[in-house]
């Protein structure tokens, strides 16, 4: 029997559909090779929405399932009222999400491991904030202080290490990218979803990070988790694969690659970095607490090229030309990362306001050298090295008021394109 829903995804076929068209909440379970614990799982969750207030589907996606799978599917799909059954020819749960999610017509879509390791009771608080309107897309969280989580310590010890990398490398606010329990509203969807290559384990991942730069709100529920000790995932493989995708994003997201500004125009809700705090100008917090990291780094980098010039050119010069390499990386780090401005467009511009605020801190340090030197005639490179330094910390104000104004000009004129 074919669904009396249209399909447009040309890789996906809707292969036993008698649910009423137009559910609420459509939960999809992505399988592959799963003959032996897919009809529990199906039964149970079957039961478990019964009980919920509103209308639901179980949507089994079979992605190129060599096993009876898919005669199982069927046979569930037969028996109860809420099954349906869709079938893909190529391997892949991001595919499978991907395919299914965008052509939903439920109001909300969402998806959970067919180990059914999260606790169902969960799945309420999970919809709730989507179909409230309050949120766009709700994960479930193994990582917040009241989950509550039964698994082995080399899970645990990778599952924290993923998520610290993520929030240090990509800037990323959510706890638990990996958790196998997500809802997005379907209309958020089908508009975020064609931007999202991954087909397989980095999917959850690459959605969440576009979503939070595009300005999306995601929702998080703390649950009850307990590790399937028989789960198929290579957990060497599927981190080898997490990694190349978080350098692919990254790369995409520096180049201008993905239609950020676009998306957050039309769909985004101008979230703001973090909090605001009373007297404090949107953003700066966020702004100061990268902007200092970035300094960190930066004055280490000065200080080894100042030493290692010095004996070469002398302190004048040595300090000229170190804080001019510094000041180009620490421009495009600012820019990138501090202020979050991608892509190409207007990168030479800002390298030009970058290094005519280079000559301000050059001055600045030059004059405190040169009275240095009237002074103390015959100090030594490590006493030239602190005075320099001092300076730098003025210069380092000027510097944050300057870029924060040259880059917030960008934002400004970006987010009203």
């Amino acid at each position: 029997m074919t669904t009396r829903h249209p399909i447009a995804s040309p890789e996906m076929e809707v292969t036993l559909d008698r649910t009423p068209p137009h559910p609420t909440l459509d939960v999809v379970i992505p399988v592959y090779n799963e003959e032996s614990d897919l009809e529990g799982c199906v039964r149970r969750l079957h039961a478990h929405l019964a009980t919920t207030p509103f209308s639901a589907r179980i949507t089994v996606a079979d992605n190129a399932s060599t096993d009876r799978t898919l005669a199982v599917a069927r046979g569930l799909a037969e028996t109860l009222p809420r099954v349906r059954v869709v079938h893909l020819e190529q391997k892949g749960r991001g595919r499978a999400l991907n395919a299914v999610w965008r052509e939903s017509d439920a109001e909300v879509v969402c998806y959970m491991d067919v180990d059914l390791s999260t606790d169902l009771n969960a799945l309420m608080p999970l919809v709730a904030p989507l179909l409230s309107g309050h949120s766009d897309i709700a994960i479930g969280s193994r990582l917040s202080r009241s989950a509550r989580v039964i698994r082995g310590t080399k899970r645990e010890f990778i599952s924290r290490g993923y998520n610290l990398l993520l929030r240090t490398a990509m800037h990323a606010r959510f706890t638990d990218a990996q958790c196998g329990f997500k809802a997005i509203r379907t209309d958020v969807a089908r508009r975020l979803l064609p931007h999202v290559e991954d087909t397989g384990w980095f999917f959850d991942t690459e959605m969440l990070v576009l979503a939070e730069r595009v300005g999306l709100r995601i929702a998080e529920v703390p649950v009850d988790w307990i590790d399937d000790p028989d789960s198929k995932v290579d957990i060497v493989k599927t981190a080898t694969e997490d990694l190349k995708g978080c350098w692919r994003v990254a790369r995409a997201l520096g180049n201008g690659d993905l239609p950020i500004a676009e998306l957050r125009a039309t769909m985004g809700r101008n979230r703001l970095d973090e909090p605001e705090v009373s007297g404090v100008p949107r953003g700066m917090i966020g702004h100061l607490v990268r902007f200092g990291i970035i300094g960190v780094a930066s004055t280490i980098a000065f200080a080894l090229l100042y030493l290692a010039l010095h004996p070469l050119v002398g302190a004048q010069p040595a300090n000229f030309l170190a804080l001019l390499v510094t000041a180009v990386l620490n421009t495009w780090a600012n820019r990138a990362f501090t202020f979050g401005v991608r892509g190409r467009e207007g990168a030479v511009g800002h390298q030009i306001q970058g290094i005519a605020i280079f000559l301000v801190g050059w001055a600045i340090s030059a004059l405190a050298l040169y009275v240095l030197h009237a002074d103390f005639p015959h100090a030594d490179k490590h006493v030239d090295l602190a005075v320099l330094i001092g300076a730098n910390l003025l210069a380092t104000v000027v510097r944050f008021v300057s870029l924060r104004w040259v880059f917030g000009r960008h934002l400004q004129k970006e987010s009203t394109a």
